[in-house]
């Protein structure tokens, strides 16, 4: 998630580091520490309104979840940064009003930090690159000005096809009020609407409480399952299969699999196993809303394990 990108990618943030009596100090962006405090304060005063809310409440709650965690992982991670698969008109406009209820930055640029993500992984030009901690990979790079190789060699990604895209044009476009619409309003106001539950709890539980564990999934990825966890696949790189991150993240966790074949619809050796994302895709897929689903091969698969895998599976 980076809500506040404007303070991280302007001219003056671009220079991310200023030496100082030849050590590096870093610049905060300290709109961004008060902004994230305040939310987990907000989400740690949330789970004490859980006993006292409807149980549609919940229900409701973990519904807006599952659309949040979709809007990111079969949205702008498989469908847009990837093109692991095709999806027509129809999904395309859910995966893009679910982004923005997921609130971690439009469409096109989540797409090019994760190709940068992907192309620079653990180097300076990677947006949350590893190397630099768990804290910096986790939110720590929320907090200080983007380095000024993610500015410089993200401008050199090709683009074009997200530009392309109306979809695309018209969520970036209209992002702000997008957000202000599918992360604050819908979840709070359904709620209350329906069945009479307070604003208050329907505000806490359904936006605040929801949007702080989404955020905190997604930063896993860049984390937890780039530290912790066998490499079958491909040991000379940082990301790991990390269960906890499969199961929190609804399929995201199996990244050294994910890392290895960046094109696989599944972004997973088993399917739609521990994956509900893939799951989704496939079932859209049956509806007949997506298509050109692209997999690796087993053959594929087990020749990179045998060549550069670290015999764990």
């Amino acid at each position: 998630m980076d809500a506040t990108s404007a303070d991280r990618d302007g001219p003056d943030g671009a220079e991310s580091r200023e030496m100082s009596g030849g050590a590096s100090r870093q610049h905060i962006v300290w709109r961004n520490v008060l902004l994230m405090g305040l939310l987990h304060a907000g989400a740690l005063y949330s789970v004490f309104l859980v006993p006292s809310a409807h149980p549609f409440t919940w229900m409701w709650s973990y519904i807006c979840f599952m659309i949040t965690g979709l809007g990111v992982t079969a949205g702008a991670h498989r469908l847009w940064s990837h093109r692991s698969y095709k999806a027509k008109l129809p999904l395309r406009i859910f995966l893009a009003a679910a982004n923005s209820m997921a609130f971690q930055n439009d469409i096109f640029e989540w797409s090019r930090d994760h190709r940068a993500h992907h192309k620079y992984s653990e180097t300076d030009a990677d947006p949350h690159n590893a190397r630099r901690g768990f804290f910096f990979s986790h939110v720590g790079w929320l907090f200080v000005p983007k380095h000024k190789d993610v500015i410089e060699k993200g401008k050199r990604l090709d683009m074009s096809d997200l530009l392309a895209d109306p979809v695309v044009a018209f969520q970036r476009k209209y992002y702000k009020i997008s957000v202000v619409m599918m992360c604050f309003f819908l979840p709070t106001l359904v709620p209350w609407y329906f069945w009479g539950e307070s604003l208050w709890n329907s505000y806490f539980l359904s936006t605040i409480l929801r949007y702080t564990i989404a955020l905190n999934l997604t930063w896993l990825v860049n984390s937890a399952a780039h530290m912790y966890g066998n490499r079958p696949y491909n040991k000379n790189i940082n990301p790991r299969e990390n269960r906890f991150v499969t199961f929190g993240a609804i399929g995201e966790g199996f990244h050294n699999f994910h890392h290895t074949f960046p094109f696989d619809y599944a972004a997973s050796e088993f399917g739609f196993r521990y994956n509900p994302t893939t799951c989704f895709i496939d079932l859209m897929c049956w509806f007949g809303l997506a298509s050109n689903r692209k997999r690796a091969t087993p053959e594929m698969i087990m020749a990179r394990k045998l060549r550069t895998g670290d015999g764990s599976a």
